[in-house]
């Protein structure tokens, strides 16, 4: 006997919403400032500021793909994709680490260039264009932070907006240096601490999309507390095929076998199962119950 469940909150409605209108505004504000970042990088030829402008093109390209995904994850089943589609969520965290680390290398080659041919910058303007970066940056950070606790794709948004900040304050910095001292080698060396910055802060999205495109455990999902628990619950004797994936960056599917103890009490049983593991965060399950050890199971 097997039961089906896939939870599903009241709010996600709302919250998809939400998120919506926070990566449109996320996209506007940034993108505004890559062409501020961009014509003043260039026309100082800054290149803490013409990296950071790519780095930031880096983060619009992935705030686009994240919403692009939320919009065809909302879209319903079909006889072709049972699941949905929001699996497509998945598939944009993988991309978007992809572009960070993209961004990363263009960064450090441009930054080794201006290190090896040194330019004089314009250290006042280099400060004033980063601090309009710290404003936007923070604020685009604010719009996602409610998000970022429970979607892998939100999290790692967040994360890189609160690096652009961190980093557009070493921009500003920088330009406090050149103004004071006509050091300008200093724009090359924070363009490369920037892209240091950027590929330690982007590790655990990488990691953490690539396991999910691949069928892995999500990160906040703990397979040992979902086991024990299952075992624990009144009327289990034991489980096998035990199997946890996610359907998205928020959505986690589990199928299990269990053995019952009292055939009569199998839908019981099943029920309780069922809210255990949701409340450990799985929100699609699958639970097959049987009456008696299966002699060729070993997992």
């Amino acid at each position: 006997m097997a039961h089906h469940n896939h939870y599903r909150s009241p709010a996600q409605s709302g919250r998809r919403n939400s998120l919506t209108r926070a990566f449109v505004w996320g996209i506007v504000l940034n993108m505004v400032y890559v062409v501020v970042e961009a014509v003043f990088g260039i026309a100082t030829g800054s290149m803490g500021l013409i990296s950071d402008a790519g780095h930031n093109l880096s983060d619009v390209a992935s705030l686009v793909i994240a919403l692009v995904a939320y919009k065809v994850a909302s879209k319903k089943p079909t006889d072709r994709f049972t699941f949905g589609y929001s699996r497509a969520t998945v598939e944009a965290s993988v991309i978007n680490a992809l572009i960070l680390y993209m961004a990363v290398a263009l960064i450090l080659v441009e930054s080794l260039r201006k290190l090896m041919n040194p330019a004089e910058v314009d250290g006042d303007v280099i400060a004033w264009v980063a601090g309009i970066g710290v404003v936007i940056n923070g604020l685009t950070a604010w719009f996602l932070m409610r998000d970022s606790r429970n979607d892998l794709n939100v999290r790692g948004a967040f994360l890189h907006m609160i690096a652009d900040t961190l980093v557009s304050v070493g921009v500003v910095i920088s330009g406090i240096v050149i103004h004071f001292t006509g050091w300008s080698l200093i724009d090359p060396i924070v363009g490369i601490v920037i892209a240091a910055v950027i590929a330690v802060s982007s590790y655990g999205l990488l990691r953490g999309s690539l396991r999910m495109s691949l069928d892995g455990v999500p990160d906040n999902i703990d397979i040992n507390a979902i086991r024990q628990s299952i075992i624990a619950t009144e009327g289990v004797n034991s489980l096998h095929h035990l199997h946890i994936w996610p359907l998205s960056t928020t959505e986690t599917a589990m199928t299990v076998h269990v053995i019952v103890r009292d055939p009569v009490d199998i839908d019981a049983t099943i029920v309780r199962v069922r809210e255990c593991v949701r409340r450990l965060g799985i929100s699609h399950s699958t639970i097959e119950a049987e009456t008696a050890p299966c002699s060729e199971c070993t997992d």
